[in-house]
């Protein structure tokens, strides 16, 4: 079985080890070939890996399955570039971290050229969970590309044969995985020019480890229809703390916006006290957002 990889950055390494360890043949382009200063240092990664190094058409030709792992700005333009090399029956799939919409176009030019276009999403760090790390994809050769990728060593599993479910299933875990690393490091930067970073990490993690995030992250979620309120006006004084201790609330502003906008959601009338489950109160804020509730003035 022949994989190609367009772009040889910490993915393309990973995977294609791992590809190659099960018996895969590799061959790699990658922009970075194509200069002089940089080409040596690569050319010998790629052949630690056990690949071999080309140029894109060449690469794009030979492949039965062509993987794109390019910067998220240019997954676009690889696949225009590398559809011109395209046949019938190559798979290409597509592990960018793009929009739903941005796949459906990626998808289109690959399809014209009649090859088949899977859609792949990359869930979590690679650095840190290697081949193991879980890939999610979508398309009609999407079954079929998942126990292939599996029988080769990645940890790939299929999400649905419509093109885009698996980028927006990534795009808004995102929302989590991004905003609470972002959420961490405002905390931990306020708590250092405080004096105080490690007793606020320690509270944290100890509290994170006593109970499952299940029962913690429902729990906020049931609260929240009850408690909004308070908690606003509670981050209203949080921002103030911050400013004074001359930190940007960036992430921290978001928060005390969100609690604000719960004030118009009528979350009171729908909920007169803590609700059984989380689902009900999100489904009751979405319909309320969808109706245009919410608006901030």
């Amino acid at each position: 079985m022949k994989f190609g990889f367009i772009g040889f950055g910490e993915v393309g390494r990973v995977f294609s080890r791992a590809l190659r360890e099960k018996g895969g043949e590799i061959f790699v382009y990658d922009v970075l070939l194509d200069q002089p200063r940089r080409a040596p240092l690569l050319q010998e990664k790629i052949r630690q890996a056990g690949a071999v190094a080309g140029t894109l058409p060449d690469v794009a030709s030979r492949s039965d399955c062509l993987v794109s792992v390019v910067t998220t700005e240019v997954a676009k333009a690889a696949a225009q570039l590398c559809s011109k090399h395209l046949k019938p029956g190559q798979v290409y799939l597509d592990l960018n971290s793009t929009s739903p919409t941005v796949k459906v176009n990626i998808g289109r030019i690959v399809e014209d050229r009649g090859a088949e276009f899977v859609e792949g999403a990359v869930l979590g760090a690679v650095g840190a969970t290697g081949a193991n790390t879980r890939i999610l994809l979508g398309g009609r050769k999407g079954p079929e590309t998942a126990e292939l990728l599996s029988r080769f060593g990645l940890n790939a599993d299929f999400y649905s044969s419509e093109i885009g479910k698996a980028s927006m299933f990534k795009m808004l875990r995102s929302i989590f995985s991004k905003g609470l690393e972002t959420l961490l490091l405002e905390l931990l930067i306020a708590g250092k020019r405080a004096g105080i970073e490690q007793d606020l990490w320690d509270d944290i993690t100890d509290f994170m480890e006593k109970k499952p995030f299940a029962a913690i992250g429902g729990n906020w979620i049931q609260t929240h229809a009850v408690a909004y309120e308070r908690r606003y006006h509670e981050m209203v004084q949080v921002t103030e703390t911050m400013r004074e201790i001359g930190i940007e609330p960036i992430m921290t502003d978001a928060t005390t916006a969100f609690f604000k906008r719960s004030l118009a959601l009528d979350l009171d009338s729908a909920f007169p006290e803590k609700p059984n489950s989380f689902e009900a109160v999100v489904a009751h804020m979405e319909k309320r957002l969808r109706k245009g509730g919410g608006a901030q003035g």
